[in-house]
């Protein structure tokens, strides 16, 4: 049965995410962890006597049986890490999930994945800036990631599905039932352009820790993840900090000092976790999809630069080099850090050079 070993392994006691992972890259395929001796298996580093003893019993078996039935029944794709079909950026994740649940149609390895996510209470400049972000998204060929939650995820869904947009919605509990309840009509609709993804089996609960492990999965399977408001605590700095330790770009739209669910973004700008967003112009061109004009920043690059020396040198040294943080840009030019950051600022305003979350910078 396709996928069996794989459910097994994922609910067995004692492994995880990682761990699984671990094991799978020493043996090759799930089937042949469960057929392997224990000395075999407390070869593999991180596996202990406790752990090659849960995997001996083999007491997830009759479990995975169940959970294979109950996705046959309803046409539940199961997507195990080594299969062609599992989301090729996600796979890239350290703490990938070993098995995913889908139910849907859109592709989740399309050209364009963006995640846009925020608080459960979104007010009315919320909800403005999630509408007229999906609605400028249209025409771009962008498949759209949230969690299906109050608030901002629930915005953007519901924008999605109006804009006829696919969109994907990630959900912490298995695909039995759908929270909020209140969400219901939207899941259902989503699947004919999108779907719902998953890595918990059947009959688990929306628990309060599974939602954490929602928001790396919203977080990995993006190219891009863009903050709408957000306070300093919650579920959408979660998913911007586990975006940046995935070495994908986040944004952040700015907002008042003084408001509650806009002292996050503003937080993840000041301490460069995002890139300030203004307008979705703001995501085409950061992250290279400008292809039309109206993308484009306003200063063109020219074919004729005219540019200082020591402008050409950060220029040459990023060509070779693709992308550099700040201080090995400055110690690869061999300029101080003062001069460096006059020389960038010049090459960024003249549309040559970007500067990413972190204080990384590369061409254009």
């Amino acid at each position: 049965m396709s996928g069996f070993y794989e459910i097994a392994l994922s609910l067995t006691s004692g492994i995880g995410a990682v761990t699984a992972r671990s094991l799978i890259d020493h043996f090759g395929e799930a089937e042949a962890i469960f057929k392997a001796k224990k000395a075999q298996l407390t070869a593999v580093p991180g596996i202990g006597v406790k752990t090659a003893d849960s995997i001996l019993k083999q007491q997830a078996f009759a479990r995975a049986e169940k959970e294979l039935a109950f996705a046959q029944r309803y046409k539940i794709d199961v997507l195990t890490y080594t299969s062609v079909s599992y989301p090729a950026r996600l796979k890239n994740c350290y703490d990938a999930p070993m098995v995913l649940y889908y139910k849907g149609t859109a592709d989740l390895n399309s050209k364009k994945i963006v995640s846009i996510v925020g608080t459960r209470r979104a007010t009315p400049y919320g909800k403005e800036l999630t509408q007229s972000l999906v609605e400028s998204l249209k025409q771009q060929d962008i498949l759209i990631i949230s969690g299906l939650a109050h608030g901002i995820d629930g915005i953007a869904h519901k924008a999605c599905l109006k804009a006829g947009i696919p969109n994907i919605g990630v959900v912490g509990h298995g695909l039995d039932r759908i929270y909020p309840a209140q969400h219901r009509a939207i899941a259902e609709k989503m699947i004919s352009n999108g779907g719902l993804l998953t890595e918990f089996t059947s009959e688990t609960n929306p628990d309060r820790e599974n939602f954490p492990k929602r928001n790396r999965i919203v977080a990995g399977m993006a190219d891009a993840t863009i903050i709408v408001e957000a306070s300093l605590t919650g579920g959408a700095l979660i998913t911007a900090e586990l975006a940046n330790s995935y070495n994908r770009d986040v944004f952040a739209y700015p907002g008042r000092v003084n408001d509650e669910f806009s002292a996050g973004c503003n937080y993840l700008i000041k301490t460069h976790r995002a890139n300030l967003m203004t307008n979705p112009n703001d995501l085409m061109y950061i992250m290279g999809w400008a292809t039309d004009k109206q993308y484009l920043p306003a200063k063109q690059i020219s074919l004729d630069l005219n540019l200082s020396a020591d402008e050409q040198k950060i220029v040459d040294i990023l060509k070779v080099k693709g992308s550099l943080a700040y201080d090995v840009l400055s110690l690869q030019a061999n300029m101080p850090q003062s001069k460096l950051a006059i020389t960038v600022l010049a090459l960024e305003m003249q549309g040559i050079v970007v500067a990413l979350p972190g204080k990384i910078y590369r061409l254009l």
